[in-house]
């Protein structure tokens, strides 16, 4: 199957409009369509990332009887969370036929015009949910109950947001993920630690062809990992999503206007030139751990001359 385009990445929350101002206020995002569709259950607003090339953000909450984002926040006790990844594909019927080769039995949506199906080997777990449409499809977020919504003013600085970078998952295992991405879809590793790098993990990114935002596949090593730990809680689903901003600065002066804490900072140098990362808690985003980072240096952060995978 063939990924040409990331379109969105969507959370679930119980409350559409204090999430939106939110990420109007702190993130920078743009409002620039919102929608009310209890047919389907579902109350919605879709926001322009900066500097992401059409990638958007896009907040759901439940509306109407029965809904299934309902039940989702239900299942998650009442938490929010990351919802799905949605894409563009080539040809539905063709990514119909591999997912369900592979042993993945997708939901249909919308009349069948797009597909719900976690992406992940299906003996390990849920994964993370994917939403994929083809070429006239129709808009992820409903057809004619949705409406243009105006923006906003921000209260005060954003992070300065200017790229979308990637979303992580957890796994058991980096390379049989890795390999399993690659054969399903062509993702392509473009960078990935050394196994000793660090005590308690090991990573890797993949390039997701005719796609700006990557995947990183993040492993536990060690006998105290943070992520056995998240791996038993939720299985292996996406851990977080990392942006980048322009100003370091400016990002944590935002932080600090908003009254939103950060952790587990870093820093380095790498080839002559800095870079720097840190993290918010999923409480101040809306249930989704964020991390933030900024390179003096394009490709100083994370390099694409390490060595190559194993598995190809």
């Amino acid at each position: 199957m063939q990924i040409y385009r990331i379109d969105h990445v969507a959370q679930v929350t119980p409350d559409l409009d204090t999430q939106v101002a939110l990420l109007e206020g702190l993130f920078g995002f743009r409002r620039v369509r919102g929608w009310d569709n209890p047919a389907e259950g579902v109350r919605g607003a879709r926001l322009e990332i900066p500097g992401s090339r059409g990638q958007a953000w896009e907040v759901l909450a439940p509306a109407g009887d029965g809904s299934t984002l309902q039940t989702w926040l239900d299942e998650h006790k009442g938490r929010p969370g990351l919802h799905h990844v949605g894409a563009e594909v080539p040809d539905l019927e063709a990514v119909r036929a591999e997912l369900e080769v592979r042993g993945i039995k997708p939901t249909d949506w919308a009349w069948g015009r797009w597909l719900e199906a976690s992406l992940s080997p299906p003996e390990h777990g849920p994964g993370v949910l994917w939403r994929l449409r083809g070429p006239g499809g129709l808009d992820m977020c409903g057809d004619t109950a949705a409406s243009t919504a105006g923006t906003s003013e921000p209260d005060g600085p954003s992070l300065g947001v200017v790229a979308l970078d990637h979303i992580c998952q957890a796994f058991h295992d980096r390379d049989v993920l890795a390999r399993w991405y690659h054969d399903l879809a062509g993702f392509v590793q473009v960078w990935r630690t050394a196994d000793e790098e660090h005590p308690d993990m090991a990573d890797l990114v993949l390039n997701i062809p005719g796609s700006t935002i990557c995947w990183e596949v993040i492993m536990p090593r060690g006998e105290d990992s943070f992520i056995d730990r998240f791996l038993e809680r939720g299985g292996p689903g996406a851990h977080h999503v990392t942006f980048e901003v322009a100003d370091w600065d400016a990002a944590l002066a935002a932080c600090d206007h908003h009254d939103v804490p950060t952790f587990d900072d870093e820093e380095g140098v790498t080839d002559g030139a800095a870079w720097k990362h840190t993290f918010v808690h999923p409480k101040h985003t809306g249930g989704i751990l964020v991390q933030l980072f900024w390179e003096e240096r394009p490709g100083v952060w994370v390099r694409s001359d390490k060595v190559p995978p194993p598995w190809t």
